[in-house]
């Protein structure tokens, strides 16, 4: 008989996209809805590069979701990034950790690390006072193919960073190839890895499925069904290194909907009913609270949350869109239906 209802304690998103203005208003309460604490992403226009910017920033999440969630903000890393700046604003407890984008890779990622020998000073004083170093893991090199970015940035940029800073904890992010679950798994204690409820349920013959499907279009891309397999086997296999990290990244229906469509898919309405029919599918719901609610925080030396939240074995149905006003937004999986739901 399939477990009915499955109760575990109050998970983390240790990585999502929660924009500004309008629209953080608008997605911010899907993730507090279901998450305790989120590392939030500081990709924002102008990039989150100073302590006062993430503060006043964290303020208005708060302001949209609640005095009950707590946002964990991060730096965003700079070729003219300054150490001091970077160690004053995390002994201030205003930064958790900081993030590597290469320059370019991604959203409003322009102001990026044009080479990560650019930041190697910032590296080195995270590294000496144990603040967590977040990477978005493709190169941006022009001549390598996009399905191959991430491993090659293992290969020519990880790799060698972790041998010059053996100390510096690491968080590779959204992992979506099996060069990374297996680089992860073989790694020292210091790297683990996010993983994402798209890339953990959809190949990369999403996005040309009966036409061009904008909604199914990230950075990094979904890749190959080897690649889908391999990283679903590493995140229900009950590592420690591997946990939840939704990548959840709204855009305006009609920003997707373009000549030139963004990257991001919004799973954040669903993100928990996502990974539990994962990880039943995968006879591993057992391994889901560790997953979701203890790996994250022991990586990041933080305590577990105290509560609990309860998952239904019955069906969620995911609308067409949502929004307000004139922001619509297309939800992963819109118009279908998951077999888990979120008690209230």
């Amino acid at each position: 008989m399939a477990l009915q209802t499955l109760t575990i304690r109050r998970p983390d998103d240790w990585h999502v996209h929660l924009r500004d203005g309008e629209m953080l208003k608008l997605v911010a309460p899907f993730t507090a809805r279901q998450f305790a604490r989120a590392i939030v992403m500081p990709n924002l226009a102008p990039p989150l590069t100073s302590a006062a910017a993430a503060e006043s920033y964290r303020e208005r999440i708060v302001e949209a979701t609640g005095p009950e969630f707590t946002p964990l903000m991060t730096c965003y890393l700079t070729d003219e990034s300054d150490p001091e700046d970077i160690a004053s604003g995390f002994d201030g407890r205003v930064w958790v950790a900081a993030k590597l984008y290469p320059a370019n890779a991604t959203t409003n990622s322009a102001f990026g690390v044009t080479d990560v020998r650019n930041i190697y000073s910032a590296l080195e004083r995270m590294q000496a006072i144990g603040m967590v170093l977040c990477v978005h893991g493709e190169v941006t090199d022009p001549q390598v193919d996009v399905f191959d970015r991430e491993a090659v940035f293992i290969e020519r940029v990880l790799d060698p960073l972790m041998r010059d800073f053996p100390g510096l904890k690491i968080v590779l992010e959204h992992i979506t190839t099996a060069e990374a679950a297996d680089f992860v798994q073989t790694a020292g204690p210091n790297l683990a890895a996010t993983v994402t409820p798209h890339h953990l349920m959809i190949n990369r013959n999403a996005m040309f499925e009966r036409g061009l499907r904008p909604h199914a279009y990230c950075l990094p891309v979904a890749k190959r069904e080897k690649h889908r397999i391999a990283i679903r086997r590493a995140a229900t296999s009950g590592s420690p290194k591997f946990f939840l990290g939704t990548d959840s990244a709204p855009h305006a229906r009609h920003a997707k909907e373009s000549a030139c469509g963004c990257a991001g898919i919004f799973n954040a309405p669903f993100a928990l009913e996502a990974y539990a029919t994962v990880f039943e599918e995968e006879g591993a719901l057992d391994r889901l609270e560790a997953f979701a609610s203890v790996n994250g925080p022991d990586f990041y030396g933080l305590p577990v949350n105290d509560g609990t939240i309860i998952l239904q074995h019955s069906a969620t149905e995911i609308p067409d869109a949502l929004g307000v006003g004139a922001i619509e937004l297309v939800p992963f999986l819109a118009s279908s239906e998951l077999p888990w739901s979120l008690a209230d």
